[in-house]
């Protein structure tokens, strides 16, 4: 990475090493996981889940592991053919359990007509001496599928999902449908269902056990809290309602709940919210040269936060208490192949970064 604005970098921000895997497949939903793959073993491979974005019923999800061994300079990716399965329609959205009781086995969410829970035993072939409660091979399996559709013979596809990291049992869903749906993952049903957006809900996060925000076609972020099921709060609205700019993606700072960070359809900007304060965003990320596809906040600060886009790069901003007349300038900036379409930023290991574009997916370490 390269520091884009001559500003004095953050020393845990500073990085020009990248690694790149190859899929068969064009990527869009990418996931890492949030526990360790072995007790026992001295490294831990991060696992990564990729779907494919195929104009096709039939899509897949390989499940790839990276090794990071710096003592020996030893970083690659390897493949695991027998954690590869098929998906119906391109998944939207991956999502490992993020709080996972134990390493063996991962729970993998993902979402298209469905959400869909995935139960993975993962062998790492590097510690053969193990024994995992399958003898030692890996494998994965359909757990359960949460279908709201049993009355009717349609289903509202599923924009995207969140796993509630305080409260595991829950997962929230986003439908074009307008619903914001909370199901009790432990017992395969539905929690309830919330209607308070006027078009299609894109995106949805968890701020606390029972809070959570949506983002709609609309032009607005809501905030809904399961204690008061007949009231939500808008936290934002596009300037002009009646133009109103479709919201995309939202992202919770997990170390400052008071903000909530989101994306507008076809725009370069990036509007940060206090929750204090609604309506006015506290400040935008406005240097892409191209329209954002995805945000995340740093897993280990309240300050920083990275976004991707199709100018085909990761930026890294450190947000200030006060933004400047001439607004905020990124401390950092990586530049791909192509338009970048998905990140994430790892919570279990958060010196790591994976953007997806094209068929590639890359670490980016920081």
């Amino acid at each position: 990475m390269e520091n884009s604005s001559g500003q004095q970098e953050d020393s845990t921000l500073t990085t020009d090493t990248s690694f790149t895997y190859n899929s068969p497949y064009p990527i869009f939903a990418t996931a890492l996981s949030s526990s360790s793959s072995s007790k026992q073993s001295p490294h831990h491979p991060l696992i990564i889940a990729v779907g494919s974005f195929l104009e096709d019923y039939s899509n897949k999800v390989d499940i790839i592991s990276f090794d990071d061994d710096d003592d020996h300079h030893h970083h690659t990716f390897k493949t695991h053919p027998t954690l590869s399965f098929d998906h119906p329609y391109p998944p939207t959205k991956l999502m490992f359990n993020p709080t996972p009781q134990s390493p063996d086995p991962l729970l993998l969410a993902s979402s298209g007509d469905y959400v869909r829970i995935w139960e993975i035993h993962y062998q790492n072939n590097s510690n053969n001496n193990n024994n995992n409660s399958n003898g030692g091979t890996s494998s994965i399996t359909q757990k359960l599928v949460l279908d709201n559709s049993k009355c009717s013979e349609l289903c509202s596809p599923l924009t995207s999902f969140d796993w509630n990291p305080m409260e595991p049992r829950r997962i929230g869903t986003s439908s074009i449908d307008t619903t914001c749906t909370v199901w009790d993952v432990e017992r395969g049903v539905v929690e309830m269902q919330l209607i308070a957006h006027d078009k299609e809900v894109h995106d949805i996060a968890w701020g606390e056990a029972s809070v959570f925000a949506s983002a709609s076609a609309d032009g607005s972020v809501r905030i809904f809290d399961l204690r008061d099921k007949e009231h939500s709060t808008i936290i934002y609205e596009s300037a002009d309602p009646t133009s109103s700019t479709p919201l995309l993606r939202l992202a919770w700072n997990r170390q400052d709940l008071r903000y909530i960070a989101a994306t507008l359809m076809d725009s370069n900007r990036v509007v940060v919210l206090d929750i204090r304060f609604p309506v006015l965003p506290v400040m935008e990320l406005s240097r892409h040269r191209g329209c954002v596809n995805a945000i995340a906040w740093a897993p280990q600060s309240s300050r920083h936060i990275c976004s991707a886009a199709d100018d085909s790069q990761a930026l890294i901003w450190e947000l200030p208490a006060v933004a400047g007349p001439t607004g905020v300038d990124p401390v950092l900036a990586y530049t791909a192949e192509s338009e970048i379409n998905q990140m994430q930023w790892s919570a279990l290991q958060p010196d790591w970064i994976a953007i997806a574009f094209a068929s590639k997916l890359q670490l980016l370490k920081v």
